[in-house]
């Protein structure tokens, strides 16, 4: 075990995880940058979502930092045996296989329970316990069950988030969680036992479209695609500029409306008696864009930004995810630093979006090669189970 102190608020807290993909993965990455020594027990060969094509190749790189790799066949009884004893050694067990797996190795909360009273024991699953419970699920799969991919695409052409928004979310439940029941645990005056946590996909993206619902019921009308939706402001859209690139611009007052008038040169609409308050703006939306964006399509993009930023209109050009790898803001704050990885390279990952004391939990150490840390950690399970005396 790594004694060297961190000064992190988890340094002292032990975590096994027995996950794979992206949801499981991202509770452990939270609570090992926080600090936490986590151990992640790896099948014969190391999780397969090390080796994901296409839009999973990164899955592995960005939610397995600071962790150390343990490979152990909890399908034959002595790595099953050795599980259990490494469980024993943990605060928290973080798990987030198909359901009823854990309960068929005996690797169970209620089996546990019994043996390990402290433990924190954390589930990632698609749904919460009630009629889905049995369903397996991913995160397209609750995007459409809880009006997500509705709500994103236009009309008739259900879209997906571009990213696994549920699978990182249910992560941070659990994260969350764990530091509640820890805390539940350990105050003074608390219940000295752990507790099971669940955290569920599908909970998560009702959570995201908790807003629409609750338009639904205050208006008693469906809630339009974002696509069709009628917008608050007048202005507040994606224009195409010169040279083929795109800018999302946002006025949402009269002042800002005057102000981007003044920025690109059309005082016609800023003296339009008809154009003169938002409410008006909006009634006319549509001749209103279509007025801006023949304007705005002779506009050289950098020039334009430059305006806007000394203007202090919201703006942002379009920018795809490799273009972040060299982001200003990202890197100047610290947010984008590099990771040795399981081939020796480096590549550059995000942190987790937080400050704490002005400091960035950052990366601590190399993403583990498969079963790199099974000789240490099961060394440190034989030293506890020898005598006090030897």
């Amino acid at each position: 075990m790594n004694t060297a102190s961190t000064g992190l608020p988890l340094e002292g807290v032990r975590v096994v995880e027995f996950t794979h993909m992206v949801m499981g993965p991202t509770c452990g990455m939270i609570l090992a940058d926080l600090g936490a020594e986590v151990i992640k027990v790896e099948p014969p060969g190391g999780d397969k979502t090390r080796n994901l094509p296409g839009l999973g190749i990164g899955f592995f790189r960005s939610f397995n930092r600071n962790k150390k790799s343990v490979v152990l066949d909890i399908q034959t009884e002595e790595g099953l045996a050795t599980a259990k004893e490494l469980i024993g050694q943990c605060d928290v067990l973080l798990e987030n296989f198909r359901p009823g797996l854990m309960d068929k190795l005996g690797l169970g909360s209620e089996a546990l329970r019994e043996q390990f009273p402290r433990l924190i024991y954390v589930s990632h699953k698609g749904f919460l316990p009630g009629p889905y419970e049995s369903r397996l699920a991913l995160d397209e799969v609750v995007q459409n069950m809880a009006g997500l991919t509705y709500m994103t695409g236009p009309v008739g052409r259900p879209l997906r988030a571009g990213s696994s928004v549920n699978d990182i979310m249910g992560g941070m439940f659990g994260a969350i969680g764990v530091l509640a029941a820890l805390r539940e645990r350990d105050r003074q005056g608390g219940t000295g036992q752990g507790q099971e946590i669940q955290s569920a996909l599908f909970e998560n993206c009702c959570l995201l479209a908790s807003q629409h619902m609750q338009q639904f019921q205050m208006t008693g009308e469906v809630p339009p695609p974002f696509p069709s939706r009628v917008s608050a402001w007048s202005v507040y859209d994606t224009f195409d500029v010169a040279g083929g690139e795109q800018l999302f611009i946002g006025a949402v007052s009269d002042k800002q409306f005057a102000t981007l008038c003044e920025v690109i040169a059309r005082p016609d609409l800023a003296n339009d008696p008809e154009l003169a308050t938002n409410a008006q703006r909006v009634a006319v939306r549509p001749a209103l864009l279509q007025k801006l964006g023949e304007t705005l399509q002779h506009q050289d993009l950098e020039t334009l930004c430059a305006s806007l930023q000394a203007a202090g209109l919201p703006y942002a050009k379009v920018v795809r995810p490799d273009e972040l790898v060299n982001d200003e803001h990202l890197i100047a704050s610290g947010g984008l630093v590099p990771m040795g990885t399981e081939n020796g390279d480096t590549a550059q990952v995000v942190l987790l979006p937080l400050l704490m004391g002005g400091r960035r939990p950052g990366v601590r150490s190399p993403l583990p090669a498969i079963g790199e840390h099974t000789e240490e950690v099961l060394a440190s399970l034989a030293k506890a189970s020898l005598p006090a005396s030897v």
